[in-house]
């Protein structure tokens, strides 16, 4: 189980940040509109040669792992030996940060969320990568390949790190029927009233917009993550009836488990990491996917369109989704990998299954987190959707109202 992760990358970096690492895109495949030409020029021909000698590495602490946070864990010193090429490690707080970082150059490749990958893409800081010169990616899990935040008009532009899923997550003792709809949380009339959790993000509308896609078809919801100002107005609207009977929304990891396993938060979203913590003395929480789905997260390895060290590049790249890294990564971390073969190599046998790492049927219940743009990631062109400034702008007001 990824449990030992949790408490000591809090020591290096605030938990609220660390909730914004783990944003990938949305359930449906790579689209991209007409007014959106592809950027980054071509990817790398190779072949991948001789190292340069050093790579630049942005990452979500957990991510690049040399031994500095625990000597026992350390994916990067071995890399750095088989490769030739010396990783310089600089850890980002939140999404923003990162895109900032890209942006004032001197990096080589980043582990990019949801919420910035498309910015990294269409903001010309990324370049297409040629997967043919990554052996690991025919290895990775075919769902999450060619999809909306990882790829446009079928090419990438990175390679997968990992995958999780946002549960419904319950107390057992006093939840005593099994929710099986996100309708649960959203009931002004809850009896759990008070004791209900929501994801403190304005990507928490999504959630909301999930439920609205499944409960509500005369919307029009096709993408939780393309909403045009209707479907975002029904969305905040859900939201703000919600806001009574929530106890407390939650950024912070150590906050949300603790909240769990003292039952003052009985109901509402978290990820299975969180719930594995929870019991760690004793079943407290169990986490459903409820029949609506649920939103969830993936990263992308990306590399800088600018980068000098194009070879060492690949070389990380082919390492971090290697089975024997991503194995390493996923349990210090606790996401599902994304390189099939690791999961013969936890050192967890459950790991996989507990995080549903090859469950099909469970992905494609998932909508990955995505960047909401003006230009609709549904494909719709005869509308202008919310972008994801006018979320964080409705989600401060709603926060704070």
């Amino acid at each position: 189980m990824a449990t030992k992760r949790l408490f000591t990358t809090i020591a290096i970096a605030s938990a609220a940040a660390l909730v914004l690492a783990g944003c990938g895109g949305s359930k449906s495949d790579s689209s991209t509109t007409a007014s959106q030409a592809a950027p980054g020029g071509a990817a790398y021909a190779g072949p991948v040669g001789a190292g340069e000698g050093a790579v630049n590495i942005l990452a979500w602490p957990g991510y690049a792992e040399n031994g500095s946070t625990d000597p026992t864990v350390d994916w990067v010193t071995p890399f750095e030996k088989a490769t030739g090429c010396k990783a310089n490690i600089k850890n980002f707080g939140t999404s923003d940060e990162a895109v900032a970082l890209m942006q004032s150059g001197g990096w080589d490749v980043v582990s990019a969320s949801g919420d910035a990958t498309l910015r990294l893409i269409y903001g010309d800081l990324v370049q297409p990568v040629n997967t043919d010169l990554v052996p690991s990616y025919a290895d990775v899990f075919p769902g999450l390949k060619n999809k909306s935040f990882n790829s446009v008009d079928g090419q990438m532009y990175g390679i997968p790190h990992g995958r999780g899923a946002n549960l419904l997550a319950y107390n057992v003792k006093e939840v005593t029927t099994v929710p099986d709809s996100w309708g649960a949380t959203f009931d002004p009339a809850s009896p759990f009233a008070g004791k209900i959790t929501g994801y403190d993000s304005p990507i928490y509308i999504a959630d909301a917009a999930l439920y609205l896609m499944k409960t509500k078809p005369e919307l029009g919801i096709k993408d939780p993550y393309a909403l045009d100002q209707t479907q975002f107005d029904a969305a905040i609207a859900l939201l703000t009836a919600q806001k009574p009977v929530i106890g407390e929304y939650w950024g912070d990891y150590l906050k949300n488990i603790d909240a769990m396993q003292k039952g003052t938060i009985v109901l509402g979203t978290t990820w299975q990491v969180n719930i594995n913590y929870a019991n760690a003395n004793g079943e407290v929480v169990k986490g459903v996917l409820p029949k609506e789905g649920a939103t969830g997260w993936s990263d992308t390895w990306m590399v800088a369109k600018d980068t000098k060290n194009i070879n060492c590049s690949y070389k990380w790249l082919d390492w971090i989704a290697g089975p024997t890294a991503n194995a390493q990564v996923a349990e210090w971390f606790g996401e599902a990998p994304a390189n099939q073969k690791a999961c013969a190599l936890t050192t967890d046998p459950n790991f996989c299954t507990t995080f549903n790492a090859a469950d099909g049927p469970f992905w494609d219940n998932v909508y990955f987190w995505n960047t909401p743009s003006a230009n609709c990631v549904d494909g719709r062109t005869d509308v202008k959707c919310v972008p994801y400034a006018e979320w964080a702008k409705a989600w401060s007001s709603l926060r704070n109202s």
